[in-house]
């Protein structure tokens, strides 16, 4: 027999993969199935529960990419803009000195040349430089990490590669210049308060239901101190959980939100309804490159990577899915053939953004509910 979706969340907070989980899954736009299981904080013995909020790291980033795509359609920038056109201060160099021009397109899309600091080894570029990803260092100022940024070489011409990076908080900062209010602003006007997504912003909506957050460890995942570290592939992410409680930090458009599953979900939704125009966008690979960001058949849109070829993947997904996840434990997907919506936040890193327990849990959800 193979496992139900509640068998995998049972396992996996059985075998200690993670502490705790809200799972959404949505079948032709109605949900079919929800989920809150184990801990909201395990110390404190607080259940998960429906209304849980959770830092959302790089969910944030699907939420200002539909912020910037609105307020494209508004006529404030444009797809093609050049970044210095809105910030003259921003001028990566090539490792040769020449300084080319990076677009917005090339900021969505990750192929600008820009890095993140726990992708490359511990004594990389971005590393020593002090770059902060958007999640680590409390009171830095976005005109700091753009300056920091900015010193560092581009990792290739942009338009030529594909490389995961700060591209979203530069990004953020556009949007800013663009249409002369704060992040935050934006993102309320064009996506969260439209959408009523109460419980989603820049600030925790309820610190009461806020979740302790983890890294795996043995026997046990333990709770995340407010400078904690562990090993991400090559480097080494840094997370400072508190961040978003500091006034002083900048708000990250790549990882500097909060929310909850069902406004996330809620989100996802829309974008197959009035909002479909947005859906349709990102549903195609705009790199360019070829490059594989998930694995063999996979590519990147606007919104996250996108599914190409699902051969190679062993994937239940029909081509043309959309799918992220987030560093503290998070990962959705919208797959627009089956017209099936899945959004899984826990509270344990790095397990349940890509560890077994989303692939288990996307099989189990597929069989039950998405053929």
């Amino acid at each position: 027999m193979h496992p139900t979706p509640d068998d995998v969340v049972d396992r996996a907070i059985a075998r200690h993969k993670i502490v705790g989980a809200v799972v959404l899954a949505a079948r032709h736009g109605e949900i079919v199935y929800r989920r809150a299981a184990g801990w909201a904080d395990r110390e404190d013995a607080r259940p998960m529960t429906d209304d849980a909020l959770f830092l959302y790291a790089s969910m944030t980033k699907p939420l200002v990419a539909t912020t910037a795509l609105r307020l494209m359609e508004r006529g404030f920038l444009q797809l093609h803009d050049t970044v210095a056109q809105w910030l003259p201060h921003f001028r990566p160099a090539l490792a040769d000195g020449t300084v080319p021009d990076i677009t917005l397109h090339h900021l969505l899309t990750h192929t600008s040349g820009l890095s993140y600091a726990f992708i490359e080894p511990e004594d990389g570029p971005y590393r020593r430089a002090g770059v902060s990803s958007g999640l680590d260092q409390p009171g830095l100022s976005l005109a700091e990490n753009l300056a920091r940024i900015a010193a560092v070489p581009l990792a290739f011409s942009p338009g030529t590669g594909w490389r995961y990076s700060v591209a979203m908080d530069v990004l953020g900062a556009v949007l800013e210049a663009a249409a002369g209010k704060p992040l935050p602003a934006l993102v309320a006007e064009y996506v969260t308060t439209p959408l009523a997504m109460a419980d989603t912003g820049f600030r925790v909506a309820d610190p009461a239901r806020l979740v302790t957050h983890y890294l795996n460890d043995k026997p046990a995942p333990r709770p995340m101190e407010e400078d904690a570290s562990t090993r991400s592939g090559a480097g080494i992410a840094r997370f400072a959980p508190r961040r978003i409680f500091d006034d002083d930090s900048y708000p990250s458009g790549g990882a500097g939100m909060a929310g909850s599953a069902p406004d996330f979900m809620r989100f996802l939704l829309a974008l197959r309804g009035e909002n479909g125009d947005i859906l349709e966008i990102a549903r195609v690979d705009r790199t360019g490159t070829g490059a594989a960001t998930q694995g063999a058949g996979w590519g990147f849109g606007y919104l996250g990577a996108v599914l190409g070829d699902p051969a190679p993947t062993h994937t239940p997904q029909q081509p043309g899915t959309v799918q992220w996840g987030g560093a503290y434990g998070h990962y959705w997907y919208y797959d627009p053939v089956r017209d099936f919506t899945a959004v899984s936040l826990t509270n344990t890193s790095f397990e349940g953004m890509s560890g077994t327990f989303p692939r288990d849990l996307r099989n189990a959800l597929y069989r039950a509910f998405g053929s």
